[in-house]
C-alpha cells in the first residue's frame, strides 16, 4: 500500500544521493594532485583528510616557468556536487592564471573576477595562494578569507595574515598580499 510505495521512494532518493556523492568524490579526487613534486631542497608533504560527507576543499601545487613554486590551499563552500564542480572550475582557472602572474594578490584577484561571474550567488571559495621562490626561501602570500596557516620556527609559530574577500562573491576586490621567508 502507500507505505510500501513511501519506502520505495526514499531507497530512491537515498540511492540517488549516495550516486552523487560518489560523482561529486570522483570529481574532487580528480582535482587534487596526483603526484608531489620534487622540489631540489625542499620537503613537499601535504596531508589531507577528508570527512564523510564529500566537500570542497583542495588543495594545488604549481611548478612555475621561473622556477618559483606555487601552492594552494581552499574550500569551496557548500557539500556534494555543486560544491566539487566549483571547487574544480576554481583549481583550473587559478592554474591557468598563476602561470601569467608573479603577485599572488594579483592572481586571486584575477580569479575572483573570472570566478564572481559564473558562481551560483550563494556560493564562495576561500583560498589561500603562496609563491615561493626555491633559491631564496622567499614566500609572497594572499588570502581570499581562506582560515590563517600557521609558519613554525622550532618552537615559535606565526600567523601568515593576509586580508581579501572570498572568491567569487563580489568583483572588484583587493588583495593584500605578505611575506615571509622559509629555512
Amino acid at each position: 500500500g502507500l507505505t510500501q510505495q513511501r519506502l520505495e521512494q526514499e531507497i530512491s532518493e537515498r540511492e540517488q544521493v549516495e550516486q552523487e556523492l560518489l560523482v561529486a568524490r570522483r570529481i574532487q579526487q580528480a582535482s587534487l594532485p596526483k603526484e608531489i613534486p620534487a622540489l631540489e631542497g625542499w620537503e613537499i608533504a601535504p596531508h589531507y583528510q577528508p570527512a564523510r560527507e564529500v566537500g570542497g576543499d583542495f588543495y594545488d601545487f604549481f611548478e612555475l616557468e621561473n622556477g618559483h613554486f606555487g601552492l594552494v590551499v581552499g574550500d569551496a563552500t557548500g557539500k556534494g556536487m555543486p560544491a566539487a564542480l566549483v571547487m574544480s572550475t576554481t583549481c583550473g582557472m587559478l592554474r591557468a592564471v598563476a602561470q601569467s602572474s608573479n603577485s599572488p594578490g594579483e592572481v586571486l584577484g584575477r580569479v575572483n573576477e573570472a570566478l564572481s561571474a559564473r558562481i551560483p550567488p550563494n556560493m564562495f571559495v576561500t583560498c589561500f595562494y603562496a609563491l615561493l621562490d626555491p633559491e631564496t626561501g622567499r614566500l609572497s602570500y594572499a588570502n581570499a578569507g581562506h582560515d590563517l596557516p600557521y609558519l613554525r620556527r622550532g618552537d615559535d609559530a606565526e600567523q601568515l595574515a593576509a586580508r581579501g574577500m572570498p572568491l567569487g562573491l563580489m568583483s572588484g576586490v583587493e588583495y593584500e598580499e605578505g611575506h615571509a621567508f622559509l629555512r
